[in-house]
């Protein structure tokens, strides 16, 4: 059965991540895929940002950060991973393949460094089982 994992690397840009899922969601929902497309998520917690310098003046308790008026919090931003299943039976390997060529190349997906897990991979096995402990 041909199956292949793509990881997608969004890095911080939270917005461009779930720009991509919405747009699999479509294409799940379009071509009828059902399961043979599964997305998952990966969060790992960047690097904590430098405290702020003890020399600058402190800031007046009215006046608010731009980050606070967007409504972000203060919490550092985390890295941003898409794991990407397709799953197409042994009938299916044209539209397989097909997927295979598509996705890297729509908007979303471009700038995200995409990475290719074949079933035949030697690492196939170890990348199938971090999707599959994934939430």
């Amino acid at each position: 059965m041909p199956q292949s994992i793509f990881i997608f690397d969004f890095g911080t840009n939270e917005e461009a991540a779930q720009q991509a899922r919405h747009k699999i969601d479509a294409w799940k929902q379009g071509f009828r895929l059902g399961n043979k497309m599964t997305l998952k998520f990966e969060r790992e917690e960047a690097a904590p940002m430098p405290a702020e310098d003890a020399s600058q003046p402190a800031r007046k308790s009215a006046a608010r950060k731009p980050s606070d008026k967007k409504g972000h919090s203060d919490d550092p931003p985390s890295r941003v991973k898409l794991f990407l299943k397709l799953d197409f039976s042994d009938h299916e390997k044209l539209s397989h393949q097909r997927w295979l060529d598509r996705i890297p190349n729509e908007e979303p997906f471009k700038a995200a460094k995409p990475e290719i897990v074949r079933g035949g991979d030697p690492q196939h096995a170890k990348v199938a089982e971090l999707f599959d402990s994934l939430d």
